[in-house]
């Protein structure tokens, strides 16, 4: 059943009926996907021949259906726009699981190579409530799995806010410093040197950062050795599961990273005591405590668009202004103490380097949620080309169809001279109600990869 349209949108929909066409209207509007806040543009695209200077092919706002060049915000929030959060999640699930089983340019054979699932934790910054192993908790009470409650300090005056934000502040730092020290353990387990490491072994690892409920940031990583030259090289034999295992726990332990000097208070920051460390099998491998590679792409897929919003229940935008921002958002007293430490701290010139007022929102993290090192497998700037190519290859059959087919463009003849500026965001009521009665196009299904 089709929604009812709203007075302002028939009244549009009305006038475009009447002076334009509405189908084409639809068609702009369904091209985006689902978009829930597209970006609108104005401007003009003109294709130019290098050679004679003739115009082969020109766009511009005035000859758009909606007036406008729309165009996904490709958010990966899904609190902020869940149709593009889901091509994020299933790209990010594709390109996972390229590097565990093959596939997008990476051969079958790096599914033998050794390779874990490992989750690296926060220390403690004080007694929260919890439900130890599904128990009751220390407060005495038995917390249901969706109360509130849950990753809240026992004792908010006590609870270590400072510590608890300048830890997310530094937390991919000390990624950063585990990376080291994991080649570190490697090459002594081997009895190599690092440089003599280097050729003969290669450490790939895709990795997301996770929200836990109390507010900090901890890490699920797939780790995989390769061959010195990356996915498509075996790494030598002495190079196996059980030896990647005791390197990881053993860099974990030893990873720290030095923080600021508050108060005559030295800092620094290391994981917690908290390290799963699982071997990853076969892509069909079930039936044990191990994990298949499927199983594991979709874990790290899951949290890609999942921010601080969702498990600690802070705001999913920058804060501007503290009192004003906070004031009415449905913010929790535990998110915001940690906003206002941030913002605290964020004015103190010596952690000006932090930013810790332009990341309050995500309680102090400001690293990517997602990150791979570069053997790892594909790109999502590669996956994106392959759905933008197939999207234009679609495009053309359309075309073509409708007896307009559209000129060939050599882009070494052709320049593409554009000039667009912004104009704002989201969709008008009439664009809303389209949106919610048409089928996405086969182009923007949310399909990550095509062919």
């Amino acid at each position: 059943m089709r929604p009812t349209a709203p007075a302002g949108a028939i009244r549009q929909l009305a006038v475009l009926a009447r002076h334009g066409d509405l189908s084409a209207y639809a068609q702009q509007i369904q091209r985006l996907g689902g978009c829930e806040q597209p970006v609108r543009m104005e401007g003009h695209r003109l294709d130019v021949h290098a050679a004679t200077g003739e115009i082969v092919r020109e766009l511009a706002d005035r000859d758009l259906p909606a007036g406008q060049l729309l165009v996904r915000c490709n958010n990966r929030r899904a609190t902020r726009c869940q149709a593009c959060a889901e091509i994020y999640r299933k790209d990010t699930f594709h390109l996972v699981t390229a590097g565990l089983s093959g596939g997008k340019g990476i051969g079958p054979a790096v599914a033998d190579h050794p390779r874990v699932f490992a989750t690296f934790t926060a220390p403690s910054f004080g007694p929260v409530h919890n439900r130890p192993g599904g128990g009751r908790c220390r407060c005495g009470r038995l917390h249901p799995d969706d109360d509130p409650a849950l990753g809240t300090p026992l004792n908010p005056d006590r609870y270590d806010y400072r510590t608890a934000v300048l830890w997310n502040a530094h937390a991919g730092a000390l990624w950063a410093r585990f990376t080291t020290y994991l080649r570190q353990q490697l090459a002594a387990r081997a009895g190599l040197t690092r440089s003599e490491l280097r050729h003969c072994l290669k450490v790939s690892y895709a990795k997301v950062a996770e929200y836990q409920r109390r507010g900090a940031v901890h890490f699920h990583a797939v780790i995989r050795l390769d061959g010195p030259e990356g996915a498509e090289d075996a790494p030598p034999p002495w190079a196996t599961t059980e030896l990647l295992t005791d390197a990881v726990q053993s860099a974990a332990e030893l990873a720290e990273t030095p923080g600021p000097v508050l108060d005559g208070h030295a800092y620094a920051f290391r994981f917690g005591e908290q390290l799963d460390i699982r071997p990853i099998r076969s892509a069909d491998f079930t039936g044990t405590s191990d994990l298949s590679s499927r199983a594991v792409a979709a874990y790290i897929a899951k949290y890609a668009t999942k921010g601080a919003e969702t498990a600690t229940g802070t705001l999913d935008r920058p804060i501007r202004n503290p009192i004003t921002d906070l004031i009415g958002a449905e913010v929790t007293d535990h998110a915001r103490q940690m906003i206002l430490t941030c913002w605290h701290l964020g004015a103190l010139p010596e952690l000006e380097h932090l930013r810790l007022r332009k990341w309050a929102h995500m309680l102090g993290f400001r690293g990517h949620f997602s990150t791979k090192s570069r053997a790892y497998s594909v790109t999502l700037g590669a996956l994106r080309q392959e759905r933008a190519d197939h999207n234009e290859a679609l495009a053309r059959e359309r075309a073509a169809e409708a007896g307009h087919p559209l000129p060939d463009l050599d882009p070494d003849t052709v320049l593409v001279l554009s000039h667009w500026r912004f104009a704002g965001t989201g969709l008008t009521n009439a664009e809303t109600w389209l949106a919610a009665t048409r089928e996405p196009t086969h182009e923007t299904e949310g399909e990550p990869t095509h062919g």
